[in-house]
């Protein structure tokens, strides 16, 4: 299994080129490209079973499936966010079609699958990213994965400890009631706790908004807004967030989403729901709800 390669020695011209070409591509999925057209012969019927993680199955998987029945209304879909782990577990024992992951399959479950003749097949639908951004008048423009961490657990509390003005920071992150700073805490945190004063929104164009009031805050947004007015991204390792660089595997505040299946279990079904997903529409779905395509 191939997996994203980090290449952080690439040079500024390099590194130019891709993010416009990733934003030319990703023009294309947004605005240029049509719906997909449903499947030509007859309507498919039947239920088809989703588990896995919590990531892809919140928000996202409700989006594509009530999009997905537009095309077929015929096909039940049952969807369970429980964990990545929880869909592989469910796919090794035949009790789902599609494992949802928002990580690749470890040793152990390649190893349960070795033993119980199953294969897995490997369907990659888009990723999980967000922004870490600050005031557009903020003069802090990069910060390390440490800064990053130290930051929202409140270890650093003033933007002079990392070249900025003298005032303490002020932190606006996403509700506990979304997976969000869950996401964030496992992606940039190192799992550790937020700092107790935070100002918590329901969304990310809350935060943008927050931020884009607040010449001491940061938080966290979207990928779409963060070169919104007001607020501008910070480059993680010198890295920017954008559509080229989560792909390629080089911004660290992100994770690859991905659908597993069995082989020799893969039905009609299963393949069509995979590809909607993977289609122009599919795609553009990703990126109305804040994750990003594949290019």
């Amino acid at each position: 299994m191939k997996r994203p390669v980090c290449n952080e020695s690439l040079g500024a011209k390099r590194m130019n080129f891709l993010r416009i070409a990733g934003l030319v591509l990703l023009g294309l999925v947004v605005a240029g490209c049509p719906a997909r057209k449903p499947s030509s012969g007859p309507p498919l019927k039947g239920k088809l079973v989703i588990k896995g993680s919590n990531t892809i199955g919140e928000e996202l998987g409700p989006k594509l499936v009530e999009e997905y029945k537009k095309e077929q209304p015929g096909v039940v879909v049952e969807l369970e966010s429980k964990g990545t782990a929880s869909g592989f577990a469910a796919l090794l024992a035949g009790e789902c079609d599609i494992a949802a992951a928002s990580r690749v399959v470890n040793q152990d479950e390649l190893t349960q699958a070795r033993a119980r003749g199953i294969e897995f097949n490997l369907h990659t639908i888009g990723s999980y990213s967000v922004a870490v951004i600050v005031n557009a008048a903020n003069i802090v423009t990069n910060l390390s994965r440490d800064h990053v961490r130290d930051i929202f657990t409140g270890t650093v509390k003033n933007w002079k400890e990392l070249g900025g003005a003298d005032a303490p920071i002020s932190l606006h992150i996403r509700d506990a009631i979304s997976g969000a700073p869950l996401g964030f805490q496992e992606l940039a945190m190192e799992n550790k706790p937020y700092a107790s004063a935070t100002k918590a929104y329901t969304n990310y164009a809350g935060i943008e908004l927050a931020v884009a009031g607040d010449p001491s805050g940061i938080g966290y947004a979207s990928l779409d807004l963060a070169d919104k007015a007001g607020v501008k991204p910070v480059a993680i390792r010198g890295v920017p967030p954008n559509a080229v660089t989560v792909n390629e595997g080089q911004y660290p505040v992100s994770r690859v989403l991905r659908l597993y299946t069995s082989k020799t279990n893969e039905t009609a079904l299963t393949l069509d729901f995979i590809r909607f997903v993977q289609s122009p529409r599919g795609q553009k779905i990703l990126n109305e709800m804040g994750f990003v395509p594949r290019l």
